[in-house]
């Protein structure tokens, strides 16, 4: 793609999120995320998006082995398969962030779709009654949010990461919006660090 024409196409996609109730709030290390007004939803959303140089089926692969998953997902403490069924996956994930935030767990739905230019998108929502709770852990009850795997090229993958979630316990507004930033960029960053090194 002409470099201009690339320039133009990441400043109109800029641009339509703006009037979409997004706002950018990072962009560095290759690595771009937006904020959705509060006033647009009732629980804090992020939107993360970065180009890496790895395929979707790479990608694919670091997210299906739920052992190397852990070690890139921010703040993940366990990840470990529930159940499948179909295109559906439920996991169940405990995290462990920063103080002063407490440990928290839960119950992910994962649906897979696969898009005609070969975009895989995997959606994401909470299902917090699938299992009992768990002592000493605050359960997600409100989560949803997508993985979009674009495929630009040969081994060249534009990736967004989306969450809007309840953070559940007493997490002030501005700390929520601080860890929205901080799990988009550090998720996004390990990711392309682990599969830029795959062969």
């Amino acid at each position: 793609m002409n470099r201009y024409l690339l320039i133009a196409t990441l400043l109109l996609c800029t641009s339509a999120l703006a009037t979409d109730g997004w706002k950018l709030a990072y962009d560095r290390e290759g690595i771009r995320v937006y904020l959705k007004d509060p006033s647009a939803s009732p629980y804090p959303q992020f939107r993360g998006v970065s180009t890496m140089k790895a395929s979707v089926r790479t990608l694919t692969d670091l997210q299906d082995n739920l052992r190397v998953a852990c070690k890139w997902l921010y703040a993940c403490d366990q990840l470990r398969l529930l159940d499948v069924e179909g295109d559906s996956t439920w996991v169940y994930l405990t995290t462990n962030p920063p103080w002063p935030t407490r440990p928290r767990d839960m119950v992910l739905k994962v649906t897979s779709e696969r898009l005609d230019d070969g975009t895989l998108v995997r959606h994401l929502s909470a299902e917090p009654d699938r299992i009992p709770k768990v002592d000493g852990l605050i359960r997600v009850r409100h989560l949803s949010g997508k993985w979009r795997m674009k495929p630009l090229g040969e081994r060249v993958t534009e990736v967004t990461y989306q969450l809007q979630a309840a953070p559940a316990g007493d997490v002030p507004s501005w700390l929520a919006n601080r860890l929205m930033v901080d799990i988009a960029v550090v998720t996004l960053r390990t990711l392309r660090a682990v599969a830029e090194r795959q062969p």
